[in-house]
């Protein structure tokens, strides 16, 4: 079975075990994630908002159109890379998720990466970091690669997470977004063996 059919069969199973019914109830479809089965960094954001609703794809909104920019500015094309979110439908007015819907959506977050082997974990907004980093400060580790252990298909595996702001940051605050460029650096160095 390819990456990409296992995919397919998460995202069937999940669509099955309705771990959310009430947010899924409030959403128009499920956005389970898009790219590479074989990209070797994974970007994980929070929840879907409502262009990713409408279109079932995660970030194609204002903060995709800018993470395809940073992507561009380290030569790295979206077809070379996974992006999904750790709460796989959009939550009522881009509300935070709860923590019981992102404890929900776990599982399922880990079976992606399971299946893709990811070299890297670039996690996009605090909410996500904090998902594998739980002492994470966003302000002051964002950019510093760090390796942890997590645990896929029952083994513990060593992976890189690098937490980033998200990318929506940047168009609330300019001032941002140089610091989320030059973060992108890290991750094609990474990628590049060059850290």
């Amino acid at each position: 079975m390819t990456k990409q059919s296992e995919l397919q069969e998460l995202k069937k199973e999940l669509e099955e075990n309705d771990p959310t019914p009430a947010l899924r109830s409030t959403a128009t479809q499920l956005v389970f994630g898009d790219g590479n089965p074989e990209a070797q960094v994974i970007f994980i954001g929070e929840a879907p908002g409502k262009n990713e609703d409408i279109q079932g794809i995660p970030f194609v909104g204002a903060a995709g159109k800018f993470l395809d920019e940073m992507l561009a500015s380290v030569h790295i094309n979206r077809d070379d890379i996974y992006i999904t979110n750790i709460v796989k439908y959009r939550p009522p007015n881009n509300r935070d998720p709860l923590p019981e819907e992102k404890e929900a959506m776990w599982s399922y977050l880990l079976a992606q990466i399971a299946i893709i082997r990811p070299k890297v974990i670039a996690t996009l907004g605090r909410h996500s970091g904090q998902a594998f980093l739980p002492n994470l400060r966003i302000s002051q580790d964002h950019g510093q690669p760090t390796d942890i252990s997590i645990v896929l298909d029952g083994h513990e595996e060593p992976v890189i997470i690098l937490p980033l702001y998200h990318p929506a940051a940047a168009l609330y605050n300019g001032g941002l977004r140089q610091t989320l460029l030059d973060d992108f650096q890290v991750v094609k160095d990474i990628l590049s063996n060059e850290i």
